[in-house]
């Protein structure tokens, strides 16, 4: 039973913050609600804040804490100083009886409730003020894991009640404005899960980097979850789309990264309290540590969590390796995103053709600059010198007191749920993580560019270079009746623009994704035994590794990539267009060149849809198909359209439509609509043949503009010429709309004339465009033009 010094977590729910702070309130809060619901939480007991309280007035501390606190604040004692002045206190510190007798009796209790013949327990500090909506703590107090034993539990239990004068904790309590002496620590005595042997890890219920609330972000590495924590180890990242969770028969994750892994923390001995880090095995790095029903299953586990607490919650994790169970072992609020301002988005844009010399995992969406100063151990924090760029191998919350004054933040190791990249969020920081050897490759006083604005890459770059900084306001954007969407080809950026209110993407360049995500000629995975380039080998081997079967590798990778986009829109649709390269682009992906012929004028050769049916790529575009397949009914991505590009004829229509029907892509079917691109002649003066065959059509005004006029659309000494309100190709555009009308299907332009011309956009709109779709930097001014057109026309 419970005491006024221990309160199982059985007992204990949410309101309890003051009783027993705010990590082990949440977890009592899970097992008393959300035991039903299929949350499990590893059992265990708490300490109360009383009993802290009495700990500290038994021993006298309260003068202690006094005198130093009074000493820091003249300045009389350096913050080192007064921290491990008080922390010594508390560690010789003695247990008045009682409480000592109750820690250990609870102990034995929960020894006997799990059956274990040893009882190994996981040891955590719960502040009272910790995890408020506006403060995270993360990492502010220690925990200890595999303490076994009576002992070491009373002993370890002291470290914790000194952890929380740590320099960090003192340091971030002040800059919070926290009184030191309210705040009283709770210990959570907690049964340890074999995650040793299983593999733990973090996740967040949003994403952390531009707050787009229909993802579940998971980190995982092998061994206990200290190392993911900490981001001693670049880990797995999986991203799981929230809405079709329910649906049992999809398997909705948009994202699968494999981490390196270097290394796992596990028990050091089976006498208990101590662990080390071991090196993973070159098997483990090369595995994802979770299967797919787990990534489903936290996923599941982290919607039902955040949907019971009314908010984005930050969670640990961790999995059974004896029993493969999943445990939630920690789950508080995330206080960055869920408290960004919704109306206002920053817009970073770098003015550079440079290549970075580095690069990570970008946290912050911002881009800065600063001469680095490389800090390798905590103990020479001293040298950083302020509005520097702090590069570091990791970083723990001793790190705290410079990050802040730091201009940018740069770590070999961690993913974006690391202790570096959660601090820089909430200070508001641009960081870069997971570099892999940032202390190896920079050196102190370089000048640097720190990009994180390209989206989940993050880029260094030599000196000093130009870039913009734009606010976009949302509050105040115009109702249209035209659609307005938007052009993205980039998976690794399309969450950074859903608070954008976009009617869809008009257009999702699949060959993006191919040379981004995928690298590899799909030909050269059908045919990989027959290449004779080594090299390409030897790289298509390490991209797929883990693929039995390498033609899957393009299939799951390039669904992934588009699964991205087409979960930012839903459920408005999303129109992919097929590859789009000219065969000397195509030439450059991996394996390529041995399938490509060497064409005189690649822009108007063999590219779009007279590719599909060719003997030369109608292999490769059969996997183009099946991936366009696997994302609507696997993934469940049923707001993906399809568009074929550059189509000469009505004739050449069929024979891609009958492709695709082969490959399992038939219009009608499950609500597919397939779009055909306006961009030659031909589209306008057959517009009603192609609109038999066709739901729709796009006008990518670029080619139409350059096979109207007769302009090479890329030669600078044509550009006068090159004029897309050009009345021929004015007239083309207008035809196509009133043509394709008549036969009842949709048309859409794709192109950033309407936003760099008002008259163009009042132009669209009176011909009856159905839709324009615009790059999101351009979305607003669009949106305006839209409207005032629309205004005017009545």
């Amino acid at each position: 039973m419970s005491t006024k010094n221990i309160i199982w977590f059985d007992t204990l729910s949410r309101g309890d913050v003051g009783l027993v702070g705010g990590k082990n309130s949440s977890l009592g809060e899970m097992v008393q609600q959300l035991g039903s619901a299929g949350i499990q939480v590893p059992p265990g007991f708490a300490t109360t804040a009383d009993a802290f309280r009495g700990f500290v007035k038994h021993n006298g501390l309260d003068q202690v804490l006094d005198e130093t606190l009074n000493h820091l604040s003249t300045k009389e004692m350096t913050l080192q100083e007064a921290g491990t002045h008080i922390r010594k206190a508390f560690t010789a510190g003695d247990w008045p009886e009682d409480l000592r007798n109750d820690i250990v009796a609870h102990y034995e209790e929960l020894r006997e409730r799990t059956g274990a013949d040893e009882l190994s327990v996981a040891v955590r500090s719960s502040a009272t003020a910790e995890d408020l909506p506006d403060a995270s703590f993360a990492g502010q107090q220690e925990t200890f894991l595999n303490v076994r034993g009576a002992d070491a539990l009373l002993a370890t239990c002291r470290r914790c009640y000194a952890s929380l004068f740590t320099d960090r904790a003192i340091m971030y309590r002040t800059m919070k404005g926290f009184d030191h002496q309210k705040v009283a620590l709770s210990v959570g005595v907690q049964l340890m899960v074999r995650s040793d042997i299983g593999g733990s890890g973090v996740m967040f219920s949003i994403d952390t980097e531009t707050g787009f609330d229909k993802v579940v972000l998971i980190n995982a590495a092998w061994g206990l979850g200290e190392n993911v924590v900490q981001g001693a180890v670049n880990p797995d990242e999986y991203q799981v789309f929230k809405p079709f969770l329910n649906d049992t028969s999809l398997s909705p994750i948009v994202e699968k990264r494999l981490g390196e892994k270097e290394q796992k923390m596990i028990y050091a001995g089976q006498e208990g309290g101590e662990t080390i880090n071991v090196p993973t095995s070159k098997r483990e790095q090369q595995s994802f540590v979770l299967e797919d029903k787990d990534i489903v299953d936290l996923a599941c586990q982290a919607s039902i969590i955040e949907k019971h607490y009314g908010q984005p919650m930050d969670m640990e994790w961790a999995k059974d390796g004896e029993t493969g169970e999943l445990y939630i072992v920690q789950a508080r609020p995330e206080t960055v995103q869920s408290r960004a301002d919704q109306q206002v988005m920053k817009n970073f844009t770098l003015k550079t053709d440079d290549t970075p010399i580095l690069s990570g995992l970008s946290v912050g969406n911002a881009i800065t600059q600063g001469p680095i100063c490389i800090i390798e151990s905590a103990q020479d924090i001293e040298q950083f010198v302020d509005g520097s760029v702090l590069v570091t191998s990791t970083t723990d919350p001793d790190w705290v007191p410079i990050m802040k004054r730091a201009a940018a933040i740069i770590t070999d190791h961690g993913g974006r749920t690391s202790h570096a990249a959660i601090v820089s969020r909430e200070l508001g920081i641009p960081a870069i993580v997971g570099t892999g050897d940032a202390t190896h490759i920079l050196h102190d006083k370089q000048k640097v560019t720190i990009s994180c604005a390209g989206g989940e890459q993050g880029d260094i770059y030599q000196g000093y270079l130009d870039f913009d900084v734009e606010d976009i306001a949302l509050d105040h954007v115009p109702d249209t009746k035209t659609k307005i969407m938007l052009n993205l080809a980039n998976p690794a950026s399309a969450f950074r623009w859903w608070r954008l209110p976009f009617d869809g993407v008009g257009l999702a360049r699949m060959e993006f994704v191919v040379n981004s995500a995928v690298q590899v000629h799909p030909m050269a995975l059908v045919t990989f035994d027959r290449l004779h380039d080594d090299h390409d080998k030897h790289e298509i081997e390490a991209l797929t590794r883990g693929y039995e079967d390498k033609k899957h590798y393009f299939v799951e990778t390039l669904a992934r990539g588009l699964s991205r986009i087409a979960a930012v829109a839903h459920p408005n649709p999303v129109i992919v267009r097929m590859s789009d390269f000219k065969t000397n682009e195509y030439a450059k992906l991996l394996g390529g060149s041995a399938f490509e012929p060497d064409e005189e004028n690649p822009m108007i050769g063999l590219r779009g849809a007279s590719r599909y049916y060719a003997d030369i790529y109608r292999n490769g575009f059969a996997l183009e198909c099946q991936a366009i397949k696997h994302l609507r009914e696997d993934l469940g991505f049923t707001n993906v359209l399809v568009m074929i590009p550059f189509c000469r004829t009505p004739e050449e229509a069929d024979l891609v439509l009958k492709v695709m029907e082969d490959n399992g892509l038939k219009s009608g079917q499950n609500g597919l609509d397939i779009y055909v691109m306006c961009e030659v002649p031909s589209n306008v003066i057959m517009a009603e043949e192609f609109a038999k065959r066709f739901s729709g059509f796009s006008i990518g005004s670029n080619d139409l503009t350059q096979l109207t006029l007769g302009v090479d659309r890329d030669n600078e000494h044509l550009s006068g010429v090159f004029e897309e309100q050009n009345p021929a190709v004015k007239w083309m555009i207008q035809t196509v709309i009133e043509r394709a009308h008549k036969s009842g299907a949709k048309v859409g332009l794709c192109g950033q004339a309407p936003s760099n011309d008002p008259t163009f956009a009042k132009f669209l709109v009176e011909a009856g465009i159905d839709s324009i779709s615009v790059t999101p930097d351009s979305f607003l001014a669009v949106k305006a033009n839209v409207a005032e057109a629309e205004k005017a026309g009545g």
